[in-house]
């Protein structure tokens, strides 16, 4: 049996990067959900395992391996030979930029590479989205906790949170004490969401009234900026996001049975799809609604929510006068008959 060579210099610095950013960046620096640091880590290991196949070993790996048309070679090979959507791909494709631009700003030599991969087109997605949940279904939902048992009161707390502030679960499951303001004349809580992004959510009165009672019954009259205020009764950190999805669902079970428009598979996201869609039924602006969620793109928003013809060149125009306060509110008028 011939003995194995030795990886290359590029091949080592190249694995040397994967670890660290999959072990120590992702994880510190770009998110805390564990469904985004698996998606990392699944494109990375598809992306070898596509290198694999056109017969690039671990051990021959350079930075020429990671150029445009090997990208968009992969994307293919993601498409037609591993059957994934174009949604998908569009999530392996940011997951392999995300750790191009981490090894660019390790090693100057992968900065080109980086650069090609941002000329990689999208796959067009398709248009399905989410489904919120009326109003109706969302009051019955919020009551299906037993809030006359403490995981009860705990579980009525969590989704009337969700719901109110419209964060993404691992927003709300890892809150702490310090991020809420509740005592001031306008109840506020701040979360950090993606790319460590921090903003204000306000609260309306009956969630700050839930929020103060709940708090004082766990973490007392003084709590500590850093206590949780959802832990975990075994391990006193945050219940993992399938604990939460498993809560939910059975009390969306529980809850159909009262109000037939809950969706008995109703899962965590819904509540912030909900929620944006009734911010539209109260006649928020999509740009305003946009912000709200955290979004930095507006047809994020767009997929979100349903919105007609004349929303959507409302909330376009209320964006150009946005973007310049110079321009003149007129110019910015979908009916005006300004050039």
């Amino acid at each position: 049996m011939g003995r194995r060579r030795k990886p290359g210099a590029e091949a080592t610095l190249i694995s040397s990067l994967v670890h660290r950013f999959l072990d120590e960046h992702a994880p510190s620096v770009l998110t805390g959900s564990t469904h985004t640091l698996k998606s990392y880590r699944d494109a990375l290991s598809l992306y070898l395992l596509f290198l694999e196949s056109r017969g690039v070993t671990c051990d021959d790996l350079s930075r020429d391996h990671f150029g445009r048309t090997w990208i968009e070679g992969w994307v293919a090979w993601l498409r037609n030979a591993r059957g994934n959507s174009n949604g998908t791909c569009n999530v392996r494709l940011a997951s392999l930029r995300a750790f191009l631009e981490y090894a660019a700003s390790r090693d100057p030599g992968m900065l080109h590479f980086y650069h090609e991969s941002k000329l990689v087109k999208r796959q067009k997605p398709s248009k399905a989205k989410v489904e919120g949940m009326s109003k109706a279904a969302v009051t019955a939902l919020l009551a299906a906790p037993d809030t006359t048992t403490a995981i009860g009161r705990r579980d009525a707390a969590f989704l009337t949170l969700m719901y109110s502030s419209a964060c993404r679960l691992d927003e709300v499951r890892t809150i702490a004490a310090g991020q809420v303001h509740i005592d001031g004349p306008k109840p506020y809580v701040t979360v950090r969401g993606k790319g460590g992004k921090v903003r204000t959510c306000y609260l309306v009165p009956k969630t700050a009234r839930i929020l103060r009672a709940y708090m004082r019954e766990v973490l007392g009259a003084e709590p500590g900026g850093n206590d949780l205020l959802f832990p975990s009764p075994v391990t006193g950190g945050p219940l993992t996001e399938r604990a939460w999805d498993k809560r939910i669902k059975a009390y969306a079970g529980k809850a159909h049975e009262v109000c037939p428009e809950v969706p008995v598979g109703a899962h965590c996201h819904q509540l912030r799809h909900a929620k944006a869609s009734h911010w539209i039924e109260d006649r928020l602006n999509v740009v305003e609604v946009q912000h709200l969620l955290g979004h930095e793109q507006l047809a994020t928003t767009m997929r979100y929510v349903d919105v007609n013809g004349p929303q959507e060149v409302e909330a376009l125009a209320t964006l150009s006068v946005k973007k310049d306060p110079k321009v003149d509110k007129q110019k910015g008028n979908p009916n005006s008959q300004s050039e």
